[in-house]
């Protein structure tokens, strides 16, 4: 007799599957995972005027995770990997920045698919996710011009 595993929600930083891969529950899993976070903001920010508007201390500990879950949450696209590593959908990969509770939102895709030219007004959205639930989202130019998002903890 085997036990079943239980599968853990993780939200998509657009270094996974496809969203099509993941199962038919998945809006639903974002939907419940999104709420979940806003009641925890509503318990743990109740001094402030507006508990949901600042992240809670569970998501400045797991930024990556909590910016992930924004973004997916908000409908915006995650970015996919396949099988051997290739990207294979346009859309934000979330990733730590080298800098403890800072993330970095990237729009990337498959080669040749148009990422670039998309980036601009595809992070000015990501960036009015994250502002509107209290993150401070500031859009930089990298190397060879590509615009990202350095995302840290409200000051």
């Amino acid at each position: 007799m085997g036990t079943a595993q239980e599968r853990v929600f993780e939200p998509a930083t657009g270094d996974g599957p496809a969203a099509a891969d993941l199962g038919g529950t998945r809006a639903g899993e974002v939907r419940t995972a999104y709420e979940g976070m806003l009641q925890i903001r509503r318990l743990t920010n109740s001094g402030l005027a507006d508990p949901e508007g600042a992240p809670a201390p569970w998501e400045l500990h797991r930024p990556v995770r909590a910016v992930a879950l924004a973004l997916e949450a908000a409908g915006t696209a995650p970015s996919a990997v396949g099988p051997s590593g290739e990207r294979t959908a346009t859309g934000y990969r979330v990733c730590e920045n080298g800098r403890p509770g800072f993330v970095r939102v990237d729009w990337v895709g498959p080669s040749g698919g148009g990422a670039a030219h998309a980036e601009a007004e595809a992070l000015a959205g990501c960036t009015d996710v994250l502002r509107r639930l209290g993150w401070t989202a500031l859009l930089y130019r990298g190397p060879r011009g590509r615009r990202f998002l350095e995302v840290e903890p409200p000051s």
